[in-house]
């Protein structure tokens, strides 16, 4: 790869890439490689804090600059911690688990934000209490620790208090770690004032983007704003009500500004800053690190987990790897393991070993682009670059027979062979619907079998002939067909295609769906060459006959097979009528492969949207032609190779690959079990971190749905950033800079997360589902609400509800395990480590451990679902109550299977409802929303009825009455979507906000080296009047109303109250009733 940053001294000496920074007088702490440091206002050397291996951040001083509170992980989960301004031994202070394994752009859980200005107390924000994870809510903890205290507000971004800790102002919205720059969609953030004391609330900021981290100082609110284009700190003075701009920063977002006493220090393209609040200037702190840098040091590693590609010798005798941007092969049974490329800063991958056994093909990165390269199998000899004109993504390329050429595709869309020899390109064929990614060879070289996306998003087979370079056609546009791959001898073409018809019914309803829908295909590539499944005859016969019939057979064709292999004749006429089917039952069918006679496949279980057990599924088929039989060679696997003679496969079985005889009955998953134990590279880091900076970059440009990159300088923003990379000694600091470039192409879905970096065992906390409270008198602590779950399912097990658990709400625990539990103590330090164990409480019906009786209980690892169940069924019952149960309500939490689940679980009980809430508030997206509204949109056209039953509708299954949507800012991506579409087809009115605005799709979450991963925005929709709609606006209510703070806090829920009069004005002035049923008829 090119090398376009480089390091030098200079660089070292002043430190970038500072974060979260705090300041106190003539101190500043920051963040930097996941570590608390501390250096002197006018910079300098700092000086580290914390050494722990999981991540400290958000550090802020006390008051009187004597400790600094942070968000840390010592002790195995998310918590608020607090040392010494000048270092010590961290002292916990929070305990209550919430939701971990979130990606980034959520925020972190325990996420310390401020002081209390009393100086006793720190301001948090955790979902422990959310019953969704768009949101999370404040607490308050003091600094001795004890129970922490909720603040009134049902969600809270950044936040600072007054400096008389009466108000705070506010973002209601938290969306700080979102890599969507000049965002100015639904969630886009605004600056609120809340008295605490009087439950009352302003909005001081109204511009149409990012409004954000306000810092209450004196009269003034310092915050961040975008509406310059570049993120830069602003003033709101109280008195006037005005806002002025303070910095004037114009390529690198201000980030992370945080309040001391006379400053405000903030991050700026890496460097820390400080602004001087009386002067109102800025200056640039240099910073030096005197730091080993442990992180970035090179090792050796292993990267036996890292598999991304693998393959097999031609005879099988060693099997081939990608593994974290390294070619390995590894011994079947003896021999070392070889690392072929040993390159940390470039990535190979796509690995493919000649049918000769000399060579293996593979894709590098080396040049900055993804280019054909192959190596000598044994490593004795460097690598050769085949191919020169790399400028986008390639596929995976396939060897010809003859080991002289090599085909492949790219993103565009285009199927290429190069001779190795002459190093030319050919292209072979193009298409402007979709990636060509199924291509093969013929068994003489000649001719190259591909599968070719149509308009109507069905592919078909054709042949390329090389020496007419000319394009036939196999099959028509009324199917789809795939894999297509030659019989070694060429006397057949094979194929999967799904053209099984056979309706599966639902059951709660009048519809239908086509599974299992896949079967083998053969196409006769001569004329005058019967079906391998024409009629046969049987005559008799002795074993030894039938072994001289079988051997004589074998020896004729071995002296023909040279002179039909050196040149195949297919006919062209009539071809697409020699297609027959092979015997086999239709199913779910992929990885088509085939030896002499013999066909191998792989099978998997139909798919469900919410899924089953972990583990591989699949089943190894292999189907014998001569037999007419078909066999399953291995169960369970998720995938496998068939080496060049087909005589052994290498199959993977979740972490485990082996290699074992392609012969039916000869071995089981387990068998020719590969050790992986020596693929070892030495890992230079930063090398990698160059890699995956390059390989972002790319397929954002390979695969961004517009090829203007939204206006954006694609390649100014990769020096941009690309700056950064030497400062980078953290993964962290990787993806925050990633997050940062792609940001700027100011789509959804850019998103990067994850990747190699220290690991953090998990101490899980269990929980019981109940609200606590504190008695301050009696120093006890009693349930004040008991979460209602269903127990039958294992996700809402709700532990004091449990068959036997004889406990209420208003009764106090007292004790866990016999130990007692007292006011302040933090009732969650007794449940550490508790996670679906048995657990003895006691319970009292009066704060006292006299009398108390025992009940034992498995705690759970997260209340989540059990408050989301609580909110759903609480306002289901608000809308039952209020309509005298003639309407209905459904809350659908994203549009994936939960959500797809959620809808079927609610709508069907609802059917005879008059009218019909469709909630779509908090909606996370997903691709299901299209399913929902064609649900929806149903008309009932007809009646029927039977003697002893009550009418039906047709359609069955269908709703006939008024319909509401309510949706808010939280409503995203396909929950974008829903609204936007519910309103063009007419189904009523949507109440409540402004939606996300994030509707440019993925396709999955393609890995990075050293894991994590990055999207690229590929799916863009656009109106029937040929206009882009939704992205980075929303989609706009009827009838807009906000649940302001101080309504909810109050108990209200104005957007559904409104959902609830509107369809109760509809029921009542546009009744909606379906027929009486007619007398009935006399025909006499």
């Amino acid at each position: 790869m090119i090398s376009f940053f480089g390091f030098s001294l200079a660089q070292a000496e002043e430190t970038r890439l500072l974060r979260y920074p705090d300041i106190h007088k003539n101190r500043i702490v920051f963040v930097y490689a996941g570590d608390l440091w501390l250096v002197g206002a006018e910079g300098g050397a700092a000086r580290r804090l914390t050494s722990h291996e999981g991540f400290e951040l958000f550090p802020k001083f006390s008051p009187d600059g004597k400790m600094i509170a942070f968000t840390g992980q010592y002790d195995g989960n998310t918590d608020v911690y607090l040392i010494p301004a000048e270092g010590g031994e961290p002292k916990r202070l929070t305990y209550r688990p919430g939701f971990e394994n979130m990606p980034d752009r959520f925020g972190f859980d325990d996420m310390v934000l401020d002081w209390h200005p009393d100086g006793n107390r720190i301001l948090f924000r955790s979902w422990r209490e959310s019953y969704n994870s768009w949101f999370q809510t404040l607490f308050l903890i003091g600094f001795k620790g004890g129970f922490p205290e909720a603040l009134p507000l049902p969600e809270a971004g950044l936040t600072s208090f007054s400096p008389d800790g009466t108000r705070i102002a506010y973002n209601r919205i938290f969306r700080n770690f979102r890599t969507w720059k000049r965002y100015k969609g639904g969630l886009a953030q605004d600056i609120w004032i809340y008295d605490l004391n009087q439950n009352k609330i302003q909005r001081i900021t109204d511009y149409e983007g990012t409004d954000t981290s306000p810092m209450w100082y004196g009269d003034k609110i310092f915050f961040v704003s975008d509406r310059d284009h570049t993120a830069n700190i602003f003033c709101y003075e109280l008195a006037t009500q005005k806002t002025r701009k303070i910095t004037q920063h114009p390529d690198f977002d201000v980030k992370w500004p945080s309040l001391g006493p006379e400053s405000i220090v903030y991050e700026n393209g890496g460097y820390l800053y400080v602004l001087d609040l009386e002067t109102e200037r800025t200056k640039k702190i240099s910073v030096q690190i005197p730091d080993d840098k442990v992180l970035v040091r090179p090792e050796y590693v292993s990267v036996k987990d890292h598999v991304s590609d693998y393959g097999l010798s031609p005879g099988g005798k060693r099997a081939l790897f990608a593994a974290r941007g390294d070619i390995f092969t590894v011994p079947a049974e003896k021999g070392n393991t070889r690392n072929l490329t040993n390159t940390s800063g470039i990535r190979e991958k796509n690995p493919i070993w000649s049918p000769d056994g000399k060579w293996i093909a593979y894709m590098s990165d080396r040049t900055g682009e993804d280019e054909l390269y192959i190596i000598p199998q044994d490593g004795k000899g460097g690598e050769i670059r085949i191919t020169t004109d790399g400028h986008c993504f390639r596929f995976a390329p396939v060897w010809s027979p003859d080991s002289k050429k090599l085909l492949f595709a790219d993103k565009d869309l285009k199927l290429y062979y190069v001779n190795i020899q002459e190093r030319k390109i050919i292209l072979v064929d193009s298409t402007k619907n979709w990636e060509i990614r199924d291509y093969s060879w013929s068994p003489d070289n000649r001719w190259i079998a591909y599968a070719k996306p149509a308009k109507n998003h069905l592919s078909s087979i054709f042949l390329y002939s090389l020496d007419e370079k000319k394009i036939y056609r196999v099959t028509d546009d009324f199917t789809d067909d795939n894999e297509p791959i030659f019989e070694p001898e060429g006397k057949y073409l094979y194929f999967i295609s799904k053209r099984d018809f056979n309706a599966q019914l639902g059951h709660f309803e009048s519809s239908f769906t086509y599974n299992q829908m896949t079967k083998i295909y053969v196409v006769t590539l001569q004329a005058d060459s019967l079906s391998p499944f024409a009629p046969e005859s049987d005559e008799v016969e002795s074993p030894e006959e039938r072994w001289e019939r079988k051997e004589k057979e074998r020896k004729e064709w071995e002296e023909k097979r040279p002179e039909i292999i050196e040149k195949i004749r297919i006919d062209i006429p009539g071809i697409e009528k020699r297609i027959v089917a092979v015997p086999t039952d239709p199913g779910n069918y992929s990885g088509l492969a085939a030896g002499e006679d013999k066909i191998f496949y792989l099978s998997f279980p139909s798919w469900t949207l919410t899924g089953g057990k972990p583990g591989p599924k699949g089943k190894l088929h292999l189907f014998d032609l001569e037999e007419r039989k078909d066999q399953v060679l291995l169960f369970p696997v998720d995938g496998y190779d068939l080496s060049a003679d087909a005589e052994k496969i290498i199959y993977r079985s979740g972490k485990q690959f082996g290699i074992v005889g392609a012969k039916p009955g000869s071995c089981k998953v387990g068998d020719g079990a590969l050790n992986l134990d020596q693929m070892e590279m030495r890992l230079d880091r930063r090398e990698e971190w160059k890699q995956i900076f390059s390989e972002v970059w790319r397929r954002q440009r390979d695969f961004f749905y517009a090829p203007n990159m939204h206006g954006v300088d694609w390649d100014l923003m990769r020096a941009r950033y690309g700056e950064l990379l030497p400062h980078v000694a953290h993964r962290t600091d990787l993806n925050y800079i990633l997050g940062e470039m792609i940001g700027e192409l100011c789509c959804s879905h850019t998103y990067i997360a994850g990747g190699d970096m220290p690991k953090v065992e998990l101490v899980k906390t269990g929980l019981l589902g109940i609200d606590w409270e504190a008695d301050t008198l009696s120093k006890f602590y009693r349930i004040k609400n008991i979460y209602l779950g269903q127990n039958w399912k294992e996700n809402l097990r709700s532990p004091l509800t449990e068959p036997g658990v004889d406990v209420k709400e208003g009764e106090y625990i007292v004790a866990v395990d016999n130990k007692a539990l007292r006011y302040p103590t933090n009732p969650y330090t007794l449940f550490e480590n508790t996670v679906g164990k048995t657990v003895t409480l006691k319970i009292n019906s009066k704060p006292s451990l006299e009398g108390a009786r025992e009940v034992m209980v498995r705690p759970i690892e997260s209340e989540y679902r059990l408050r989301y169940r609580y909110w759903v069924e609480s306002n289901r019952r608000k809308v039952e109550e209020a309509t005298n149960g003639r309407a209905g309500y459904i809350f659908i939490p994203d549009m994936g299977g939960g959500g797809l689940n959620e809808f079927s679980e609610s709508f069907f009980p609802q059917i005879k409802k008059e009218g019909l809430i469709v909630d779509v508030r908090y909606n996370g997206g997903g691709f299901v929303s299209e399913m929902i509204l064609e649900r929806l949109r149903r008309e009932v056209v007809g009646m029927g009825c039977s003697r002893n039953a009550s009418d039906w509708t047709y359609p069955g299954g269908t709703l006939f009455g008024h319909m509401v949507c309510i949706a808010n800012q939280y409503s995203a991506s396909d929950g974008d979507n829903f609204p936007y579409f519910f309103r063009e087809y007419g189904l009523g009115p949507i109440i409540g906000k402004r939606t996300w605005g994030g509707v440019v799709g993925i396709r999955g979450f393609p890995p990075l080296l050293g894991g994590g991963y990055v999207t690229m925005p590929e799916f863009a929709p656009f109106s029937m009047k040929g206009e882009w709609i939704m992205e980075n606006y929303g989609v706009d209510p009827d009838i807009e109303l906000d649940n302001l703070p101080d309504q909810v806090i109050l108990g209200g829920d104005p957007q559904l109250e409104k959902a609830i009069e509107i369809i109760m004005k509809k029921l009542e002035e546009e009744p909606k009733k379906l027929p009486e049923r007619p007398p009935y008829p006399v025909r006499d």
